[in-house]
């Protein structure tokens, strides 16, 4: 199913942040900094236009797409914050690969189109739950770099991260505190205003976003004790991060990506 935009320029932003992303992806090694930086500026904003014309239109839309796209522009954004302190960081071709899949994706399934918002608070509950997944999403990132960083010193070989490596181990797991304090906010906030925030009858359900999303929360929380009383660090911390942040996937993009595509409901 593709999107039908509520107007033409929508669209094109759409195009043009896919093919200006699949562009930063293809041609990294043969572009200079200055064109890097201006490439993905303009990614960025198209990217950012798609996401406003989806939830501000006229009815807004959401669903498994939409998240993974704001997901992806989120990690973006703190790529390109990051960028400015650390010049030499090299993500460019993967982050353009994975904001060109999203963008295109969010084209081909739109998610649902809400008519009727029982409570006007339910878009600040949905930002303190995509919120969570990009800081995971960035941590999933800096914990990909930092284990090819740790696998270059082993090997003796030279690190290309651009970041080292104790830096790129004190961000991640900034991220993943950050995103646990919005997991838990989002958990809380959905158990006592459920009914509140989706309507009579509409409230916490044991479904399968509800079960992955507290097994998401116990690996979140295990990862952050285990850090600080075992002192993990290295592989075994990323591998428990990509755990969780694959159970947090599966939460609620999962739920809703066998709703909307294998099933066919909204």
């Amino acid at each position: 199913m593709i999107l039908a935009f509520s107007d033409g320029w929508g669209l094109a932003a759409a195009a043009g942040a896919a093919t200006a992303y699949a562009v930063l992806a293809l041609a990294t090694p043969r572009l200079g900094e200055g064109a890097l930086r201006g490439l993905l500026l303009a990614a960025w904003g198209l990217h950012a236009v798609t996401l406003v014309e989806a939830l501000l239109g006229t009815p807004p839309r959401f669903g498994f797409a939409p998240a993974l796209s704001m997901t992806v522009w989120l990690v973006l954004t703190v790529y390109a914050v990051e960028r400015r302190l650390f010049p030499q960081l090299q993500a460019h071709w993967a982050l353009a690969g994975l904001g060109s899949a999203a963008v295109i994706l969010s084209l081909l399934f739109p998610g649902t189109s809400y008519h009727v918002i029982a409570s006007p608070w339910l878009p600040l509950h949905w930002a303190l739950g995509i919120a969570s997944y990009g800081l995971f999403a960035a941590a999933v990132v800096h914990g990909w770099l930092m284990v090819r960083a740790e696998r270059s010193i082993r090997q003796a070989e030279q690190i290309d991260t651009g970041v080292p490596l104790l830096t790129l181990e004190r961000l991640t797991f900034r991220f993943v505190e950050a995103g646990f304090v919005l997991l838990s906010a989002t958990l809380l906030v959905g158990w006592l205003f459920a009914e509140t925030l989706y309507g009579p009858g509409l409230g916490w359900k044991w479904d399968h976003k509800t079960i992955f999303s507290l097994l998401a929360w116990a690996a979140f929380a295990g990862l952050l004790t285990g850090r600080a009383r075992l002192g993990w660090r290295g592989l075994k911390a990323v591998r428990v991060l990509y755990l969780g942040a694959g159970l947090l996937l599966l939460s609620y993009a999962g739920s809703r990506f066998v709703l909307e595509v294998i099933l066919r409901r909204t």
